[in-house]
């Protein structure tokens, strides 16, 4: 009697001999061995090259399947930070009075925001599989918190922009009698997109630490305090490329405690993963990623800090900023992709945690007690 996973099964050692006519040595359950004594249920385990890249696999097979996500996912991610980090934005110049600023950074939350569900859906493949994803609420979701999140925080900050592209064009929309609505409806919206907006920001980190990927769940602790920061990069450079100079200067001070955020967040993330499971970040595609993200924000935030009075200047700073945090986004993305295609992310830190915890005397439960 077989099935499907017989394929999966190793080989059977050499020189096995099957029983004939019910006589000869007693075996074992598993058909191994004299009954006497334990045997080893699976062989030594022996990483074999399954692909063109040379990543092992464990019999031939992976032992964590990598998602099956690609750059829309990226996309995404990239895109959340900059409409959530525009969202707060935007609720500090509602209250501070700069209009300009704060018209630019609605409209930049919403329009980053609809592209990013745009990337989500093109991923999730029909519109109906996010829908359902709002069906529920399940608190230990992060795929079903953040599709609420995505959906607070978009409506807020859609009343609110609709609200200044309704002043920009001059009140040419056909709104009626709601537009007396809209204005009363405005500043409460713009607050909502400002409380929503942290929370779109990191919630993505939350996701990604909490699967088996190993370089993404290894930076679980730490990747929420990358994220925020990357997202006020985003957006204080999308601000800093828009808006005049006598307005930006919220934005300003928001890049340059975002860089310094950003790169000792990164810093600290690496220091506290495992060696092997932080690997990927500084290698091939992701170690480039995020080796310009270090140097473009660092660029961007000096220049942000000394651009004061310089238009063009100030836009270039915005740019590199935005730069740094799409490379941080993408290359965070393809490393965890990277850390699943070879098993050694998985089995050297499970193996090291193993040795630590039965070095602190914990020897008595379910993991050290397993061979």
């Amino acid at each position: 009697m077989t099935s499907d996973y017989d394929s999966l099964r190793p080989p059977e050692p050499p020189g096995r001999r099957k029983r004939k006519g019910g006589k000869g040595r007693r075996r074992n359950f598993f058909g191994q061995g004299d009954g006497g004594r334990e045997m080893s249920m699976v062989p030594d385990v022996e990483f074999e090259k399954v692909d063109a890249d040379g990543h092992a696999g464990y019999y031939g097979h992976n032992v964590v399947k990598p998602p099956p996500w690609d750059d829309k996912v990226a996309t995404y991610l990239f895109l959340g930070g900059v409409a959530g980090g525009s969202g707060v934005l935007a609720a500090g110049a509602q209250l501070t009075g700069r209009k300009v600023l704060r018209r630019n950074a609605r409209i930049s939350g919403l329009a980053a925001a609809g592209l990013g569900g745009v990337a989500l859906i093109a991923d999730l493949g029909r519109p109906d599989r996010f829908y359902n994803m709002l069906r529920t609420f399940k608190v230990t979701s992060p795929m079903s918190v953040g599709s609420w999140i995505l959906s607070g925080f978009s409506g807020g900050i859609g009343v609110a922009a609709a609200a200044e592209v309704d002043r920009l064009l001059r009140e040419r929309l056909p709104l009626g009698p709601l537009r007396s609505v809209l204005r009363v409806a405005e500043a409460p919206a713009g607050l909502v997109g400002g409380a929503f907006g942290p929370l779109l920001a990191v919630y993505t980190a939350a996701l990604l630490g909490d699967t088996a990927t190993p370089t993404w769940n290894a930076m679980h602790r730490d990747l929420p305090f990358v994220f925020v920061s990357s997202a006020s990069l985003a957006a204080s450079g999308l601000a800093l490329v828009a808006t005049p100079l006598d307005e930006v200067g919220p934005a300003r001070t928001l890049a340059v405690l975002g860089v310094v955020g950003d790169v000792a967040a990164t810093r600290v993330m690496e220091s506290r993963m495992d060696p092997v499971a932080a690997e990927p970040l500084h290698h091939g595609t992701p170690g480039t990623l995020m080796r310009w993200a270090e140097r473009l924000a660092v660029a961007g935030g000096v220049g942000a800090l000394l651009s004061d009075r310089s238009r063009i200047a100030s836009a270039v700073s915005g740019i590199a900023l935005l730069a740094a945090s799409a490379c941080t986004r993408f290359g965070v993305f393809h490393a965890g992709i990277e850390s699943a295609k070879d098993p050694r992310y998985t089995i050297e830190p499970q193996k090291r945690r193993l040795a630590a915890r039965r070095a602190a005397g914990v020897t008595d439960d379910s993991i050290t007690t397993a061979d």
